[in-house]
């Protein structure tokens, strides 16, 4: 996955939430919005190469500016080097979507590997 895949992922993943928080539906934001819901869940897959004008839709709908949707990284420590966050960017998005148990067992393989 190259960068420009990767934020567009994280961009889709931050509108999702924003969207889930406000207890919409991918229908309810996209008539809102005036897009078909399914353009709202491919933006959210990071599947849209979106543009400016629709996330300023977006984002208008929503309630929120463009800058809050594009802090999809705010949690990821600034002094860490490029490769080492490249890598947990990576990492990331390959257990984003897993369910409870997943990242369950996810935690618990990482555990023993640093213990």
């Amino acid at each position: 996955m190259n960068e420009s895949e990767l934020v567009l992922r994280l961009v889709g993943q931050r509108i999702k939430e924003v969207r889930k928080a406000q207890s919409l539906s991918q229908e309810e934001l996209g008539e809102k919005a005036g897009f078909h819901y399914t353009y709202i869940g491919s933006v959210e897959r990071g599947e849209a190469n979106i543009t400016l004008k629709n996330l300023t839709r977006i984002s208008t709908t929503l309630g929120v500016s463009i800058s809050d949707l594009l802090r999809y990284n705010d949690s990821i420590n600034p002094y860490i080097d490029q490769k080492k966050e490249s890598e947990l960017l990576e990492i990331f998005e390959m257990i984003i979507s897993q369910d409870v148990i997943q990242l369950s067992k996810i935690k618990n393989i990482i555990n023993e590997l640093l213990s």
